[in-house]
């Protein structure tokens, strides 16, 4: 059950991540990874750039990072082990 604030709506419960991905090598490649991601039920801000880094900002109520990860996935675009 979500929590309630002093109206008694709900409280969105927001969580930010910064995930590094393979694949991104270019414009066009960032491109992709956008219309990948457009659309999930969710999915608030997505932003990547050049050097593979995807920050996301989500409600977790509705989503969580691994269904966000394997939609990247999907895409060609795949989790960066570190090592």
């Amino acid at each position: 059950m979500p929590r309630r604030g002093y109206d008694e709506r709900p409280v969105m419960a927001t969580q930010n991540e910064t995930i590094q991905v393979t694949g991104i090598r270019c414009e066009r490649c960032v491109n992709r990874l956008a219309a990948a991601l457009r659309g999930h039920d969710g999915l608030d801000v997505a932003n990547a750039n050049l050097m593979g880094q995807v920050m996301l900002q989500f409600d977790d109520a509705k989503t969580s990072r691994d269904e966000l990860v394997a939609t990247m996935g999907k895409a060609g675009f795949h989790e960066a082990q570190l090592v």
